[in-house]
């Protein structure tokens, strides 16, 4: 059977690369503050970087601050990833950065938003009101859900890192733990910034089959080799690495992703050695 990670694997082996482009247009970074210069912004960016990316990330609030102009660009973004993905005979998928998070019904019309509207084969989820809140977006086994588990902000310890029961293990393990048992159809990973080396390492203990999305590479800080040494799995796999700012602001952002997908290789080979 197919699955999100299924479809995933495929596009790594295919492209070489566990570098996933974030698609976050800035208004700063826009020729113009509107939906249509985000759309120019990321088309630009999806056209240049298209062969070295493993997926494409794109964030929804830089989309939907701009209202419906704002959602229809997305949607046009999504539909020239999968336009990219048919010229290389390869499907790059779109993960949707959007974090939601809640429960019946409302969770189901996110589902439908996401996977149906927009095209998106992939999304960010809160998990904390629970299973029944994530269970409508993993029903379809080829559309795949990365749940927050250990972010990098700064107030991530005021909840993540809270000490639960007698054995004192933090609530960003308990997160892993019930992601490995929600994951029935492989399609449920895990976001687990990059920036914290030691928690992925806590993580990669807890849930050594799950992949992991890792952002926080580049402008945020995190170290590329740390991060590969923590997240990857036994197997060399299990580990995505968003990266946006180095590249969109690079002057050639092809090169840039170019450049970023060779490093890694270079980091995987001389962990093999």
């Amino acid at each position: 059977m197919e699955t999100f990670f299924t479809f995933l694997e495929k596009r790594i082996a295919d492209c070489s690369s566990l570098l996933c482009v974030g698609l976050d247009p800035h208004v700063s970074d826009l020729p113009a503050p509107s939906a249509e210069g985000a759309l120019r912004f990321c088309l630009h960016l999806v056209k240049r970087t298209a062969p070295y990316a493993a997926a494409f990330k794109p964030n929804a609030a830089f989309f939907e601050q701009f209202g419906a102009p704002g959602w229809e660009a997305l949607r046009q973004v999504i539909e020239a990833v999968g336009e990219q993905s048919r010229r290389q005979g390869s499907l790059i998928p779109v993960i949707l950065d959007a974090k939601r998070g809640d429960i019946a019904s409302t969770a189901e019309a996110y589902a439908r938003s996401a996977f149906q509207a927009l095209g998106a084969h992939a999304i960010t989820l809160s998990p904390y009101l629970g299973r029944d809140s994530v269970e409508p977006f993993l029903v379809d086994p080829e559309k795949g859900v990365f749940l927050l588990c250990k972010t990098s902000n700064p107030g991530a310890r005021d909840l993540q890192d809270l000490l639960l029961g007698e054995a004192g293990e933090p609530l960003y393990i308990a997160v892993a733990r019930l992601a490995r048992l929600w994951n029935t159809r492989n399609n449920l990973g895990l976001v687990v910034g990059a920036t914290q080396p030691e928690a992925m390492t806590a993580v990669r203990a807890a849930a050594p089959e799950l992949w992991i999305l890792a952002p926080g590479v580049g402008a945020q800080g995190g170290d590329l080799e740390a991060a590969l040494r923590a997240g990857l799995r036994a197997d060399g796999k299990g580990l995505l690495l968003p990266m946006s700012r180095s590249i969109s602001r690079a002057a050639d952002p092809g090169k840039a992703a170019a450049e970023m997908r060779d490093q890694i290789i270079s980091i995987q080979y001389q962990m093999k050695g």
